[in-house]
């Protein structure tokens, strides 16, 4: 397949951005994507209900005025076909296609010292090399596969939304079980309740789930944002915790009277969107503050499920805010409906799965599809599938036995020459990913261009510098509720310490960083 400058992993909403950036700039590039297509997550999880959880207006490209004004928003919360019809629309204006080979998936990637070259092998046995290697595999991206026993013997057909079939598959009239209730399961359930002879609903752990509030978009305010859009974009890079356009906390709840408090609550619940998390400053560490928060829904939840037992076993018992919130359309309703059951896990856990349905301890379930809505092997489980290796042998998360190590989020030490933007140590999956990737590209980019001024062959993460943003990570998430509760946000050691692997710190705090190491000759990082 040849020799390049910079091989790019991925053709999601990073890769796209990522090969128009540095063709642009004249680099040969080549791309490797184990899809048919481009679109990432959104060209996968095409399952029936799947939407984006924030603002469609923030939650797209604003790199280009061209490009903003090329796609009308249809919705607050963009469906799945609308983002990937986006994703392609802007892959054939910034003719990236082309660049990129499809249905090739990357087996392995070794980096070679006296070359200082990355050789990269595919599954169908192909060979390449280059200068630089850019994962924009992204953080969700490596689906959990289900384990239970007897799966092979089903009879019926079992899909998974992560990976959902680009066949029909057929769910009108049909017993459907769902297993998992995080947020594609939340989607996937309020869609399906509608069409399913029966569904029942395997829960594990209640999850959070509250209003969307989607709506029509009035294109008037897409386009005088598109106006204004290079003031609107830095503003979202040095003024925002998240990149995106969500009331930030101002005070703790203590700074508020009751009344006051309460009609917060009720605003936000009006309002809708993942504002539950962040209404009052200290939420995310004081527990009699979230514990005022989280009764708030949980009183939501039993006022909308009219079955006293049910709307129990769906009210989550952890703090609000330490897993990834939901954002419901009809959830919580589809429990009212004589269609729907719910299996709490807790009480009746899976045995097992046989060739006409699933038994747990107690009863056997009757049904002709399973959809399994078990989430992903987040933040590593990309980069261990594709199997880089350094001039030692060793992978990167060798090296993160007691949590991920990164200077940034953008390098781990021992690796010349690779990035992983959006990677763990950054903001990543706490914020606008479209955003992200953008700056983060941009920053490769200008970091590569500035490699070449120098006539530097490498650059990589010092261990010092690695040492210093690692303990910044972890300094700044101490106290954070989420650390006590088991999520894919969380790293926990054999010794049973806990990592919070994204960035607490916001976006604003990590592009502050991201400019301040590139003005000093990119400090904390070694240039050789």
């Amino acid at each position: 397949m040849g020799d390049y400058d910079i091989a790019i992993i991925g053709a999601g909403l990073g890769g796209v951005y990522a090969m128009h950036r540095f063709t642009s700039q004249g680099w040969s590039v080549v791309g490797l994507e184990g899809a048919s297509d481009v679109g990432g997550v959104w060209y996968h999880n095409r399952y029936p209900g799947a939407r984006v959880d924030l603002d469609s207006l923030d939650y797209c490209y604003s790199f280009s005025e061209d490009v903003w004004r090329s796609w009308q928003w249809r919705e607050r919360y963009a469906a799945q076909p609308e983002l990937l019809g986006y994703l392609n629309s802007v892959a054939d204006r910034l003719d990236v296609r082309r660049h990129f080979h499809f249905e090739t998936w990357l087996n392995a990637a070794t980096w070679d010292p006296a070359r200082r070259r990355y050789d990269l092998t595919t599954a169908d046995g192909r060979r390449l090399s280059c200068r630089f290697l850019v994962l924009t595999t992204g953080q969700l991206s490596a689906a959990r596969k289900p384990g239970f026993p007897g799966l092979d013997r089903f009879r019926g057909r079992w899909v998974m939304t992560s990976h959902w079939p680009q066949d029909e598959v057929e769910t009108a009239g049909k017993r459907i079980a769902v297993i998992g209730t995080g947020s594609s399961g939340v989607q996937t359930i309020s869609t399906l309740a509608s069409e399913a002879e029966h569904l029942y609903v395997f829960q594990r752990t209640a999850n959070y789930a509250v209003p969307a509030q989607n709506r029509p978009l009035d294109g008037m305010v897409q386009k005088e944002l598109g106006d204004r859009l290079p003031v609107e974009r830095e503003q979202l890079l040095t003024d925002t915790a998240g990149g995106v356009r969500i009331p930030e906390p101002q005070h703790p709840m203590s700074h508020y009277p009751t009344a006051e408090r309460d009609a917060m609550l009720v605003s936000q619940w009006e309002t809708g969107g993942q504002g539950m998390n962040s209404v009052f400053l200290d939420q995310g560490r004081d527990p009699q503050v979230n514990d005022i928060v989280a009764d708030f829904v949980r009183d939501r939840i039993r006022g909308t499920v009219r079955d006293p037992a049910m709307a129990e076993a769906l009210c989550p018992t952890y703090p609000i805010g330490t897993r990834r919130l939901c954002l419901e359309i009809g959830y919580y309703d589809a429990f009212n409906q004589d269609n729907v059951s719910l299996v709490d896990l807790r009480d009746d856990p899976i045995v097992e799965i046989t060739e006409t349905g699933l038994r747990t301890r107690d009863h056997h379930h009757e049904v002709d599809l399973i959809v399994f809505a078990l989430g992903f092997d987040a933040f590593t489980g990309a980069i261990d599938g594709a199997n880089i290796r350094n001039g030692q042998g060793i992978t990167p998360t060798d090296r993160w036995r007691s949590g991920p190590r990164t200077r940034l989020g953008m390098m781990t030490a021992g690796f010349p020459n690779l990035f992983l933007p959006t990677g763990p140590g950054s903001p990543s999956v706490l914020g606008n990913l479209f955003l992200q990737n953008e700056y983060s590209i941009d920053w490769i980019a200008d970091c590569i261009a500035h490699l070449d001024e120098k006539r530097y062959a490498s650059i990589e993460a010092s261990e010092a510098g690695e040492a210093e943003w690692t303990a910044h990570v972890a300094q700044l998430a101490q106290g954070l509720l989420r650390l006590g509760i088991d999520n894919y946000m969380v790293h926990v050691s054999d010794d049973g310490s806990r990592t919070f692997i994204p960035y607490i710190g916001g976006v604003r705090r990590h592009v502050a960083s991201m400019r301040e190491a590139a003005a000093g000759n990119y400090a904390g990082f070694d240039l050789r």
